[in-house]
């Protein structure tokens, strides 16, 4: 029996998708401003992120900050998970329309700050606002994806999205080097303003007011936003921190606090999470920790892969680097092939593998750096990629699915959130594992080689624990509606 034939709230969403919508579709006249839209929303972050990376040594060069230019990333996570959180409220409070633009001008003053800076406090000004607007954004166009598009097309967004990323991971230090090297870091900043103004008049073109408010969105709960700002605050100083038991503290002060804020959130009448968050008894309860551990486990690859081929293979920055274009590729690719599939319930079926499929390419990782055989590199990038592509925008949608109608768009603004959190937390976990074995610029190939295996045998297992949760949320889809289901 299937997923959708055992759980009636499932197989009611699964019916109506049975007609499976065609890529083509997101480009005719009724659904190509919306398209255009939401993948300009995810462009903003992605591309962003990329331009700049690759820009900012250069600012921090110029104004000579080097100590804080940890800080300019660090602030910017930390304010756009903070913008998400916040995004399902100010969407209720003030409707979709008004909270984008509002979020897009924070963005853009933010990048304005930034481009014009004199030092680096306006510089880590900027990045702050620029992360406070862009988390609202995303989270408030993960929200608005099952309102724009009918069910059937709702893959094929999720598919697009994953091209916008892919694009990014190409286009975005391409774009910037050439913008940073032959006329200014301020242009690799200043080419998000275009991107912002045509993002507002979509937004006003798009989004309608809503007729009225079905929820009441209750008041800011800013002493919860700031205690999940502080723990990833926390988490990131955790990662600067030059002793192992310093390092061990901060993680422990921000588990605490996250324990701290969770259980102040499920108790509290207008809650940042959705009922069940987490809950190892609801299937969206296991299915966001997916979200979570996912990216906590291939965030091993993002911090030290392109360092480690570098300094054991002597690749060169550009060869090193193309092993993360390699994954970026290889998501879209099979997200693309995932949502041509005419079945979301088959679809659905699949979700497990793509974390078993990560687990495989986090295996080939270790096994790279334990033989020295550096094409098991490659392999496992394009295994890591295929494994978010297979399940990661079926998970997104599932996720949607399972919440009620009221709850959804928390949902859905998790999402983003979530796959920054996971990014953060595994950047400080791998960083305090490397530590502990010794890992430094001048450590020798072998202590460098025994501080890798450490951090992907590490992933493995974070990986695996996803693999677990994954099942468990299909197990449980085939039961009776969970109770956060029935509210």
């Amino acid at each position: 029996m299937s997923v959708a034939e055992e759980n009636p709230r499932i197989s009611n969403v699964t019916r109506h998708r049975e007609g499976e919508g065609r890529w083509s579709e997101l480009l005719r006249r009724d659904h190509l401003a919306a398209t255009v839209t939401l993948c300009l929303g995810v462009a903003l972050f992605a591309f962003n992120e990329f331009f700049i990376s690759t820009a900012l040594p250069t600012a921090v060069e110029e104004f000579g900050g080097a100590a804080l230019l940890s800080w300019a990333f660090t602030l910017y996570l930390v304010f756009a998970i903070i913008g998400g959180a916040l995004a399902a409220n100010q969407k209720a409070r003030f409707g979709a329309r008004n909270t984008l633009i509002a979020a897009a001008l924070v963005f853009a003053t933010g990048t304005v700050t930034a481009t014009l800076a004199i030092g680096m406090p306006q510089v880590l000004t900027g990045r702050l606002l620029q992360g406070l607007g862009e988390g609202i954004i995303a989270g408030v166009c993960y929200a608005l994806i099952p309102e724009l598009f009918p069910p059937r097309l709702v893959p094929k967004v999720f598919g697009a999205e994953a091209i916008v990323w892919a694009s990014a991971a190409f286009a975005g230090p391409l774009i910037s080097g050439l913008l940073t090297e032959y006329w200014s870091w301020r242009a690799a900043f200043f080419v998000n303003i275009p991107a912002v103004a045509v993002f507002i008049a979509l937004v006003i073109a798009i989004v309608g007011q809503p007729k009225q408010r079905t929820v009441a969105a209750g008041a800011v709960p800013l002493p919860r936003l700031v205690a999940f700002g502080l723990g990833i605050l926390l988490i990131s100083l955790s990662n600067t921190a030059g002793k192992g038991y310093v390092m061990a503290v901060l993680l422990m002060m921000a588990l605490a606090v996250f324990i701290m804020a969770i259980r102040s959130d499920r108790r509290s009448p207008h809650s940042i999470l959705p009922s069940g968050a987490f809950s190892l008894r609801t299937a969206l309860g296991t299915g966001l920790w997916v979200v979570l551990l996912m990216p906590l486990a291939q965030a091993s690859g993002s911090v030290y892969l392109v360092y480690s081929m570098q300094q054991l293979w002597d690749f060169g920055p550009t060869a090193a680097g193309f092993s993360s274009a390699l994954m970026a590729m290889s998501w879209s690719a099979t997200a693309i092939v995932v949502a041509s599939l005419p079945s979301h319930a088959f679809r659905i079926r699949l979700m497990w593998t793509g974390p078993l499929i990560l687990c495989l390419g986090l295996v080939g990782l270790t096994l790279a750096v334990g033989s020295g055989e550096h094409r098991l590199v490659f392999i496992g990038q394009v295994a890591i990629g295929a494994g978010f592509g297979i399940s990661w925008g079926t998970l997104s949608q599932f996720l949607m699915d399972v919440s009620t109608r009221e709850e959804r768009d928390k949902t859905s603004a998790l999402l983003p959130t979530l796959q920054s959190a996971g990014y953060a937390i595994g950047a400080a976990a791998f960083g305090a594992t490397a530590n502990a074995f010794g890992f430094d610029e001048g450590a020798s190939d072998n202590v460098l080689s025994l501080s890798l295996l450490a951090v992907f045998a590490l992933a493995c297992v974070i990986a695996v624990a996803s693999v677990f949760f994954a099942v468990s949320t299909l197990s449980l889809s085939r039961q009776a509606p969970s109770a956060a289901t029935l509210k």
